[in-house]
């Protein structure tokens, strides 16, 4: 049993610390939050994380886990601190280091016994010797230390479960004994553990988000020319991901990944990339791929509505993916505020980031439930794919509706039962749709308002 500080309590800090106290160690997690540690400290989630508010409270009750603001009590006779703070984007794509450089200096200004600093947030190459640099020269006496990068690999909506099962851990280190220190950690895991230099483990971050990235990137591009060739996406990405050299994972097209980690990553790694002299084409090309596909909506609507001034548009879903209130760079937002820029009204449902979503959204008609929505819309956006959604009495909807269209921007429907059920359905890559019919003509224009017309 350690002694663990974790300073910052986001996604990644509290379930970082809550799973570290689950695995039996002591832990106190700091944030200069006030209100938000007032909450933690009365059993109240900050955060929207299936199975999180069990596992706090349980190890809150049983004094494994404590919450405070006081850098002085968080790291008093800790033996690991790790630092999970943000490191939001800048104006050029960089990783903004401040709360990064806020939190070492914080560290070296209490810190009076040897310890093992962690860097867990994700930070840009060389960041694990700034935090040195910082931590040392703000010591007010001399003690030793030492720096390790362990970046995390969480996913919202299953950051749980996977920090308890992880695919591999990753700890760079120039101190050999400090990262077998980290390395026991982990051991209960039972997860391979990879050590390397400190760089090299900021890299393998930056690296494997990347590369997912760029997977959806590609897929989605697939579901562009699919669209146009008259192909669906949904079974070409089955057929390639039976190829063990591809796989299924993250071959699901729709209107691009969003979140608090691949966007900014993936420009910062290309704002790295740029500033030491190299060319990142492969990055800008996924982040424009990625940008496109909210247009793509905007375009599919215009094709079907005509204008979209006077127009009133529901969307349906919030946060950036399922089992997460997270609305850091949703598709939703910038889907809305392109919307609104056409002169569309907008009503929007979320199960679980209707509170969120005042403090990333203006001007929009929040509802109560997806029906509420879709009453006297003249078309619905799908932009999260909410199991529950999968599960809507579409008859219902179709009925309330002022025009029966749907956008499913996460292609959660199929498109021949939409078509049955008196829908205007288009997909995102869904180019045969039981009709062959893949071009938005002006008869096609008629027959929608004629198919508007018999509904109404």
């Amino acid at each position: 049993m350690k002694n663990i500080c974790v300073i910052g309590t986001g996604y990644v800090g509290l379930v970082t610390g809550t799973c570290f106290a689950d695995l039996g160690n002591n832990v106190t997690c700091i944030d200069i939050d006030e209100p938000k540690i007032s909450k933690l400290q009365q059993g109240t989630m900050p955060i929207y994380e299936p199975g999180l508010e069990e596992v706090v409270r349980r190890n809150a009750a049983q004094n494994r886990l404590r919450f405070t603001t006081s850098y002085e009590e968080g790291i008093r006779d800790s033996d690991f601190i790790f630092i999970c703070v943000d490191t939001p984007s800048g104006a050029e794509g960089e990783a903004d280091l401040y709360y990064v450089r806020e939190v070492a200096r914080g560290i070296a200004e209490v810190l009076d016994h040897s310890v093992v600093i962690v860097n867990r947030s994700t930070v840009p190459i060389g960041t694990g010797d700034t935090v040195a640099d910082v931590v040392r020269r703000h010591l007010k006496d001399p003690v030793d230390f030492a720096v390790v990068s362990n970046p995390e690999f969480t996913r919202e909506g299953s950051a749980v479960s996977d920090f308890l099962e992880p695919d591999r851990v990753v700890l760079g280190a120039t101190d050999t004994d400090a990262a077998e220190a980290v390395a026991q950690l982990y051991l209960p895991l039972r997860a391979p553990i990879i050590v390397t230099d400190l760089r090299t483990a900021e890299m393998i971050k930056y690296a494997s988000n990347a590369f997912l990235a760029t997977r959806l990137s590609f897929i989605n591009e697939i579901a562009s020319i699919c669209e146009q060739l008259g192909a669906d996406i949904k079974e070409v990405a089955a057929g390639m991901g039976y190829d063990q050299r591809i796989g299924h994972n993250y071959l699901d097209a729709g209107i691009g990944w969003g979140g608090s980690c691949f966007p900014k990553d993936v420009k910062a790694l290309a704002h790295m990339a740029a500033i030491h002299g190299t060319h990142p084409q492969l990055l800008r090309a996924v982040i424009e791929i990625n940008r496109d596909r909210r247009r793509q909506v905007i375009r599919k609507l215009r094709n079907i509505l005509g204008r979209l001034d006077g127009t009133t548009i529901g969307v349906l879903g919030l946060s950036f993916k399922p089992n997460t209130d997270d609305m850091r760079e949703a598709p939703s937002v910038e889907i809305i505020h392109m919307l609104q820029h056409e002169g569309a009204q907008i009503k929007a449902y979320d199960p679980v980031s209707m509170d969120n979503a005042n403090r990333h959204l203006e001007r929009v008609t929040l509802c109560e439930d997806p029906y509420d929505m879709a009453a006297s819309s003249d078309a619905l956006v799908i932009t999260t794919e909410w199991n529950e959604f999968k599960q809507l009495d579409l008859t219902r909807i179709r009925d309330l509706m002022r025009r029966p269209v749907i956008i499913d921007g996460r292609n959660i429907y199929e498109p021949d039962k939409m078509v049955e059920l008196g829908f205007i359905y288009q997909g995102m890559g869904r180019g045969y749709n039981g009709t062959g019919r893949t071009e938005w003509t002006q008869e096609t224009r008629l027959d929608i308002e004629e198919a508007t017309l018999e509904h109404t």
